[in-house]
């Protein structure tokens, strides 16, 4: 059933700022309201934004009888417990990555969208950031030719991160590179062999769990040309300024992206075999990664980069950031279209899990010295 209008619900003021202009800009949804535990927070963004409704907690939310749909922006350790609060309550669920941290985690929420009224989509913001858009259309073109080999990182220095970060096994966030090299190969992971390196400090360790401070991965995909793709993702104790990219190469060309988060993108283009070289003529060339807002509402267009935002009823403009590679609004704008056209969202359950369950048996393989182990079907 296809309706006009919804009313959607923001969880968590941290990470949802960067969210609200977006749907309070979106010509099909209504009002937007907040939950956000701590009443000071709460009430200085309600204020800067005009939302149309604020609640301490999820549970006051679900119970209060508004909202088609709700967008969990909380901290990972809520995401599957308030993913399912959401479904049953009978709204559509868009969550922040990942899915789950457990594959028991992922089945409980497959489990709970077949028989869900509303839709359920995970915000994977590396499927919709501006590199991940123009690789597609390099493969797409030919200009890659046929794909040889993928890698990825993700690395992030989470020193005075809050306490729930210590001890964090990097392989269960994997889903920033897993999700694009994923798409790329239009494939699946098999099996994977993973190797932790280095050993967590005690103020790093948390519950101790996890020993490893970098987890780096290979992984065997399904798709028609047997393809290995490497994916390394490191939080504590290494000394590399933030990156969250991926690499593609084929056998014309690739896309490297750059070394320095927010420089150029590097493309490669393999020329003919002249006989007068050994080897073919390969060049490289720094490009600025063009937007592409065609598919976006008019009104969000502008916010693929940063910008200010107007709120309702003449308050002081605000600043709004443009992180992941512009990919905000691009989430936004498929989350309110599965809504209101009553279909799957373009990452529903089964596309989660995909995405979500490689690197959680990945930090399943470190945990048994490497051993390589098969990734489950969702």
């Amino acid at each position: 059933m296809t309706i006009a209008m919804i009313d959607v619900l923001v969880v968590g003021a941290g990470f949802g700022r960067d969210f609200l202009h977006l749907y309070q800009s979106h010509p099909a949804v209504g009002a937007v309201g907040l939950v956000e535990p701590d009443a000071l927070v709460r009430r200085e963004v309600v204020d800067a934004y005009g939302l149309d409704g604020e609640y301490a907690s999820l549970d006051d939310a679900l119970t209060s009888g508004r909202w088609d749909a709700v967008h969990l922006l909380s901290p990972v350790r809520f995401h599957v417990e308030q993913t399912l609060a959401v479904l049953e309550s009978g709204r559509s669920c868009a969550s922040a990555v990942p899915m789950a941290t457990s594959l028991d985690g992922i089945a409980r929420v497959r489990d709970a969208t077949a028989s869900a009224a509303g839709c359920y989509m995970m915000m994977e913001t590396a499927l919709y950031q501006r590199e991940y858009l123009h690789a597609l259309h390099l493969r797409d073109s030919g200009a890659l030719g046929r794909i040889t080999y993928l890698s990825g990182a993700h690395m992030q220095d989470l020193d005075g991160f809050p306490p729930y970060w210590m001890g964090y096994a990097p392989m269960q966030y994997a889903t920033h590179i897993v999700a694009p090299i994923l798409g790329l190969a239009n494939a699946h992971a098999e099996s994977v062999a993973c190797l932790g390196s280095g050993e967590l400090l005690p103020s790093h360790r948390g519950d101790g769990s996890n020993p490893f401070p970098l987890e780096t991965a290979l992984f065997q995909l399904d798709g028609e040309t047997p393809l290995a793709a490497q994916v390394t993702l490191s939080f504590f104790e290494n000394a590399r300024a933030y990156t969250e990219g991926f690499n593609v190469y084929g056998d014309m060309g690739a896309l490297e992206w750059p070394s320095v988060e927010g420089e150029r993108a590097v493309i490669y283009t393999a020329g003919p075999q002249d006989g007068a070289r050994r080897g073919r003529p390969i060049s490289r060339d720094e490009i600025d990664v063009p937007d592409r807002v065609d598919t976006l509402p008019p009104e969000l267009r502008a916010y693929v980069r940063p910008g200010v935002y107007q709120p309702p009823g003449d308050r002081p403009t605000l600043p709004v950031h443009a992180w992941h590679g512009g990919s905000h609004p691009h989430l936004v704008r498929e989350f309110v279209s599965a809504v209101t056209g009553g279909r799957e969202s373009a990452i529903g359950a089964a596309r989660a899990a995909s995405i979500t369950a490689p690197g959680i048996v990945a930090h399943h393989s470190a945990l048994r010295g490497g051993r390589m182990l098969t990734i489950p079907r969702f």
